[in-house]
């Protein structure tokens, strides 16, 4: 379901596996049960939730005031988030920035609008790796539902393996929580870590490009 990947007195950074959900369902235990349970610790706060077809970094208090702080971070958009996706078809642009609001279309999706009250805001660049196939650094400046999906979709270019936003079919769906870069305590972290599951991430094409970007915080973000 996870694997550790740092622990500290304040918080634990686990990566989860894809098609992992986040809390119990009927019979099936989620995330949050299997780390009490592995990791022998009852008081675990969640400081952000993933998709249950994403995989990758996610950030678990282990008190109330670790998870006061690390919350008020991500609500100040002080902690940076970077994912990795996935994509057969070409976006609209290769680079750029998706902005509009979100609201709730059929079957539990969610599309974008052309409303800027509370906007949705997202950065990337992409990459071509081989025909058909496409990589996408995703910069979230929000947090909303589905956002970086919306995103994707918005573009022309819905993740693959996302059957909710029309994604082709494939052996898991394409988004990875990549990397992780926040203060705690007057102390600065930083973590990247590369996605584990899919044919399509351990390809060579894939893992030769993410080699070639380095850390994902020094490619050239505009503000926001």
């Amino acid at each position: 379901m996870y694997t550790l990947i740092h622990q500290d007195p304040r918080f634990y950074l686990v990566d989860k596996h894809p098609g992992v959900g986040f809390h119990r369902e009927d019979d099936q235990p989620g995330l949050m049960d299997a780390l009490r349970e592995g990791l022998g610790d009852s008081a675990l706060w969640p400081v952000h939730r993933l998709d249950r077809i994403t995989s990758g970094l996610i950030l678990v208090a282990r008190s109330a005031e670790a998870a006061r702080a690390l919350g008020e971070a991500l609500a100040e958009r002080e902690m940076e988030k970077y994912y990795l996706a996935l994509s057969d078809r070409k976006p609209l642009k290769k680079q750029g920035r998706v902005a509009g609001d979100m609201a709730k279309g059929r079957g539990g999706a969610w599309r974008l609008t052309e409303g800027r009250e509370n906007p949705a805001v997202t950065q990337f660049f992409s990459f071509s790796l081989e025909p058909g196939l496409r990589l996408f650094l995703l910069r979230p400046r929000t947090g909303k539902t589905h956002q970086l999906r919306v995103a994707m979709k918005s573009q022309g270019a819905p993740i693959l393996g996302d059957a909710l936003y029309g994604g082709s079919a494939a052996d898991r769906g394409y988004l990875h929580a990549y990397a992780l870069r926040f203060e705690l305590d007057g102390e600065r972290f930083a973590f990247v870590c590369p996605p584990a599951a899919g044919e399509k991430f351990a390809g060579e094409s894939c893992r030769a490009r993410l080699e070639e970007l380095g850390e994902p915080w020094r490619q050239p973000w505009p503000g926001a």
